[in-house]
Order: C-alpha cells, then sequence, then structure tokens
C-alpha cells in the first residue's frame, strides 16, 4: 500500500449558505415554521431569497465544512461534491479551494443551478433554515475521483448526500476504490433529505427502520438489570445494528 498524499477527502452536498436578518412576520408570510429546516424547490427559493434583506454568503454543506476545518488544523484535504455552472458554484469553488482544500469536481452545466441554504436570522438569534439541494444531489459514479479516493487515508461520505439513488451508487463505487486501496472509509448518518420538511432532530433512520418494528413495550426485558443476553423485538434489530 502507498503512503496516501491525502489525509481526507470528503464527499457530500456542494452548498451555499445565505444568511440574512429578519422578523418572524416574515416567517409567516412564507408559511415557514420558526427555528425549521425546509427542504425546498426552486420557485420558493428564489421567492425566498428575492423577498430576504441583505445577507452573507458563506460555502457550507456538513462534509464541506468538515473539509475546510480539517485543512485549517494543517491536514491535506480533498473534496467532491457537484455545483452548476454559475455564480454560486464558482463562489463555491474559489471558497472552499482559498480553505486549502483541493476541488476537482467538474460542475453541472445546464441542469440545476447550485444549491443554496437560505438561512433566517431572528432577533433572537434563532435561525430558520430554507434549503434548496439543486445541482448537489446530481452527484453520480462518474464524479467519483478514482485517483482522490485511492490516495486518501480516511474517505468520509456525508448522510446528508445518501438518498439519491446516483448518490448511493457514488458511494458504494468510493467504498470499493477505497477498499481496494486499503484506505478507510467514515460515514455519517443524518436527518433524512428525501422528505418535503425536517428537523435537525430528526434521527436519519427513524424513516427508514422503525416504522416497520413494533413498539417497545413496558414490560421489555432490556429495561431490567442485565441477567441474561435476551432481546425483546423491539430492541433485537438495534442491538444487532450496533456491533
Amino acid at each position: 500500500m502507498t503512503t496516501p498524499t491525502l489525509d481526507l477527502l470528503g464527499i457530500g452536498n456542494a452548498i451555499v449558505d445565505v444568511l440574512a436578518r429578519e422578523q418572524d412576520g416574515f416567517l409567516a408570510q412564507h408559511g415557514m415554521q420558526r427555528g425549521a429546516m425546509n427542504l425546498i424547490d426552486a420557485a420558493k427559493a428564489e421567492a425566498i431569497y428575492g423577498g430576504m434583506g441583505p445577507g452573507v454568503e458563506s460555502s457550507g454543506g456538513s462534509a464541506g465544512n468538515t473539509c475546510a476545518v480539517a485543512a485549517a488544523l494543517g491536514a491535506r484535504v480533498g473534496f467532491l461534491g457537484k455545483v452548476a455552472d454559475d455564480e454560486l458554484g464558482r463562489t463555491f469553488g474559489h471558497d472552499i479551494r482559498a480553505a486549502g482544500v483541493a476541488f476537482p469536481t467538474a460542475p453541472l452545466s445546464g441542469g440545476a443551478p447550485t444549491a443554496r441554504c437560505l438561512i433566517l436570522v431572528a432577533p433572537d438569534g434563532q435561525r430558520t433554515m430554507n434549503t434548496f439541494l439543486g445541482a448537489c444531489v446530481h452527484f453520480g459514479e462518474d464524479d467519483v475521483d478514482e485517483a482522490a479516493v485511492a490516495s486518501a487515508a480516511v474517505t468520509y461520505l456525508e448522510g446528508y448526500l445518501f438518498d439519491p439513488p446516483a448518490a448511493q451508487a457514488a458511494f458504494r463505487r468510493a467504498a470499493a476504490i477505497a477498499h481496494g486501496a486499503g484506505r478507510k472509509i467514515a460515514l455519517t448518518l443524518s436527518p433524512s433529505a428525501s422528505a418535503a420538511t425536517a428537523t435537525p432532530s430528526a434521527p436519519w433512520c427513524a424513516s427508514r427502520w422503525t416504522s416497520s418494528l413494533p413498539t417497545r413495550p413496558r414490560s421489555c426485558p432490556c429495561m431490567k438489570p442485565r441477567t441474561s443476553t435476551r432481546r425483546c423485538a423491539w430492541c433485537a434489530p438495534r442491538s444487532a445494528s450496533r456491533r
């Protein structure tokens, strides 16, 4: 196995955050729940953006932020994520490279615009987020840079990108490349991006696994002092998943 040339390679959503201060009346006007994170479409994003006051743009995304911080701490870092060939896409590319992170992913041409998160900050500091995923969910197998994955000590896969089938295929390819090169894979489990709305506290697994499980009984033996390895129908799948 060769010596890695990257300490960390992140793969995730490439998003530009737009922050502005707004009163609660603006949230009500646009049908927002205060303090929530809403997934919105392009038309809603344009309507909110058009009504927002002066804002501050800052490139972000979970894996992107992780990579920027790792680079600031002195690590050798790369990032793979999809932006569009537009103004916000060029902003993201400039920002992440300026942070010292290699960013080789080709932009999406002629499709959805670059993803953005419109963050409205109330006078008391409460934030309400509206995220348009745009181009970033079009990241696919062809966007996986084989050389970058094979050269990274750790490839970090962002759970927020997991839902789209194209991204799942990309994750499988990245994992296979890393495994073949003797490298490590890290994966976060994040709130589902497939729902129309989501809150930061919604567990990633809730919509996928727990709906088919029975309700945890009051007499669950797992709640008692552990005297055996017995698990009830509610707990057994969870116990197995943590092994």
